[in-house]
């Protein structure tokens, strides 16, 4: 089975999914975007990369193998981990989400640039990710996990719960439109 766990930088996702590398396999695609070159340019603009998403998605099949026919197999779990893992087949979506003035907060903490933090509270308050992976998806594979005032075990755990299924498809349930 394969479980990506997205969000928008900040809202948690390497470190929560670092506490399950233990119990499944964990993929930090960021990493291997930049590691394997699977980039087609660099926006300078944004300091960021542009991720070929296809040679990536090709990669990620490769390595760890296709997402499953069967979601409730939760036996053989990989968890895929990144900002556009919403972006390639899975079999579950958790969508991280943090309070956008937090959210901003944490990315200039770690040294974003104001305009990039900005605009990242900015994607979080309006659900950017979410509503992609909604998209991409269906409603019934996406699972909103609030982070803002949970610690990275608490996080894990919910991931853990969206893996052996004992938790619903949530996609919806947090709002921060007032934020905007």
């Amino acid at each position: 089975m394969r479980v990506v766990v997205t969000g928008t930088p900040g809202t948690g996702k390497t470190s929560a999914t670092a506490l399950l590398e233990d119990e499944c396999t964990v993929a930090h695609l960021n990493d291997e975007v930049r590691d394997r070159e699977f980039w087609t340019e660099r926006d300078e603009e944004r300091d960021s990369l542009v991720v070929d998403v296809e040679k990536l998605e090709a990669w990620v099949d490769e390595e760890y193998g296709e997402a499953s026919d069967d979601a409730d197999d939760a036996d053989d779990v990989t968890i895929v981990e990144s900002h556009l893992a919403h972006l390639l087949p899975a079999d579950r979506v958790v969508v991280l989400r943090c309070r956008p003035d937090v959210l901003e907060s944490r990315l200039l903490d770690r040294g974003e640039n104001e305009a990039k933090a900005s605009e990242n509270r900015e994607s979080e308050a309006l659900d950017v990710i979410l509503a992609e992976a909604v998209e991409e998806h269906g409603v019934d594979s996406v699972y909103e996990v609030e982070t803002t005032e949970q610690s990275p075990e608490a996080v894990a755990d919910a991931i853990r719960a969206v893996v052996a299924g004992d938790r619903e498809p949530s996609a919806g349930t947090v709002d921060y439109l007032e934020y905007l």
